[in-house]
């Protein structure tokens, strides 16, 4: 168990993020994964795609070499804070790795296996083979991750608007309670479930929450306690989401509805709009139900209630910005 000692500082430093890096060192993991089912059709695709490109063959295994699935440790250097900035951001980070954190974090990973000769020379910081990494990174993303990013957008936006909701009510204490069943708020620890038990204390430094699509099962931390924290805890799969209807894009004309979709650029139940708005909760699912239809809202089960929030694409609406520019983002 990883217990994380939160102390007051601290708790105002919590934030919640997104980061393709992560994204993409386990989806490397679900590649090869048995399970779970969630991931079925995706792991055909991409297993399909990596037989058939010898250069996306090198990255995924370069990949697995680096970070193997089912081990419980892969080298904190993949993962940089800059990859919450974005993918460049986070490559670049990569690329600027110190050498003197490169080879201990290596040794730790390929303990009690013999390290490939490429693999040497990344630990004696030969910059050839850090940008290798980079690459193979970057290739696995655009490959594998990217094509269904508006997927994984969905995904982490659902979750993001379920803790702005928690937060608005609650604080970062429920914020953090919000957490479970991933992880246990319990004054001033936060628990989770880990590989070894071992307290980490944050001693006024922030704590960034990511959920991740491609995360499963348990949440993940870094390992060095001295770099900025960070967990990363999956998302929940089962958001109501509709399949975007072109279509339902004409039912949107209309004052009302107009006032619904720019209501729900905070999460919010069909009450809360309804007290808002001062329109019938029946009509208000309604408009919520078209919106969902057309790709604009994303709804998600959280304890008894359903929160509503916008897709990537209903924000861009909303701020009035095209179809096209809003999807080519």
């Amino acid at each position: 168990m990883l217990r994380i000692h939160v102390d007051e500082t601290a708790l105002t430093r919590v934030t919640v993020g997104s980061d393709p890096l992560w994204e993409t060192v386990l989806a490397g993991h679900q590649l090869v994964a048995r399970g779970p089912k969630t991931f079925t059709a995706w792991r055909q695709r991409a297993g399909r795609l990596a037989s058939r490109t010898d250069t996306l063959s090198s990255a995924v295994q370069l990949l697995h070499a680096l970070a193997p699935p089912r081990t419980g440790y892969f080298p904190d250097f993949l993962t940089p804070q800059d990859g919450q900035r974005g993918l460049q951001a986070g490559l670049e980070a990569l690329c600027a790795t110190p050498r003197a954190r490169l080879r201990p974090e290596l040794v730790k990973a390929f303990d009690g296996r013999r390290a490939p000769v490429w693999v040497q020379e990344l630990a004696e910081g030969r910059s050839g083979r850090v940008r290798q990494v980079a690459q193979a990174v970057r290739t696995v993303h655009r490959t594998l991750v990217a094509p269904d990013w508006a997927g994984t957008d969905k995904l982490v936006e659902a979750d993001r608007a379920v803790r702005s909701r928690a937060l608005r009510d609650g604080g970062v204490h429920g914020l953090l309670s919000s957490l479970r069943p991933h992880l246990r708020w319990q004054p001033p620890v936060l628990e989770m479930d880990y590989p070894e038990s071992r307290d980490l204390h944050l001693n006024g430094r922030g704590l960034c929450l990511i959920p991740s699509r491609f995360c499963w099962g348990k949440p993940v931390a870094l390992e060095d306690p001295s770099l900025p924290q960070v967990v990363v805890y999956p998302v929940d799969h089962s958001p109501l989401f509709a399949t975007a209807d072109p279509r339902a894009l004409g039912a949107l004309v209309g004052r009302t509805r107009a006032r619904v979709l720019a209501a729900v650029e905070t999460a919010s139940t069909c009450s809360d709009l309804s007290r808002r708005l001062g329109i019938a909760p029946s009509s208000v699912s309604e408009h919520v139900s078209v919106l969902r239809a057309a790709g604009l809202v994303v709804s998600v089960r959280h304890d008894n209630r359903v929160l509503h929030t916008l897709t990537p694409l209903g924000r861009g609406l909303g701020r009035g910005e095209s179809l096209q520019s809003t999807a080519e983002r």
